[in-house]
């Protein structure tokens, strides 16, 4: 059964993670692999879990060394991005090199986080961005590289998600950037493991 926060508890001393650290991030290399999806030329997205979240809080407390009183903010900024055992959590990215071509896509893309769903069968599992998370669509109507959402699960689409004969696709549906992804194989598998 997949575990839904980081407590402090889980908490690695600093030394103990400086002295991991290598071979933990080798590991979570592999570990994030079958877990991104590129969905057309420049979205990607970044499947989350305890693992993700558990290396990138460590991560930021060895890289910052703010200690408990950094912690508690580490906490309450990933825990909310580890799957609650009836979802899918991801991080999108918009990936544009170039400045003012992101600029210019960006300001093509108003309101994309409304757009982004899974298919599995005939069913649409659409995303929901958090209650409380900031608004990535500015009013000039220029949304954020960034993106953070959620995909509620039903038990039933739970079960033909993991059914390797159900199709499943990840897609967005924006007027301007019009773009489906196959999750099969390793990602399947990997992403099976967030249910309860």
């Amino acid at each position: 059964m997949p575990k839904h926060a980081i407590t402090a508890a889980d908490i690695l001393l600093y030394e103990t993670y400086a002295g991991e650290r290598k071979d933990r991030r080798a590991a979570i290399t592999e570990v994030k692999r079958p877990r991104r999806i590129a969905v057309g030329p420049y979205a990607t997205f970044y499947f989350e879990n305890y693992a993700t979240m558990f290396h990138q809080v460590h991560e930021m407390l060895h890289i910052e060394r703010g200690g408990a009183e950094q912690l508690v903010d580490e906490l309450e900024a990933y825990n909310p991005l580890i799957p609650n055992g009836h979802e899918l959590v991801a991080t999108l990215m918009f990936e544009i090199d170039d400045e003012l071509r992101r600029e210019r896509e960006l300001r093509r893309l108003t309101g994309v986080e409304t757009k982004i769903h899974i298919e599995v069968d005939d069913a649409r599992v659409t995303a929901v961005v958090p209650e409380g998370e900031i608004e990535r669509t500015k009013a000039d109507g220029k949304t954020s590289s960034v993106h953070f959402l959620h995909f509620p699960f039903t038990p039933e689409l739970i079960a033909k998600f993991r059914d390797p004969a159900t199709r499943v696709l990840i897609g967005i549906s924006h007027e301007h950037y019009n773009h489906l992804a196959v999750i099969d194989g390793a990602s399947r598998v990997s992403l099976s493991a967030d249910f309860d």
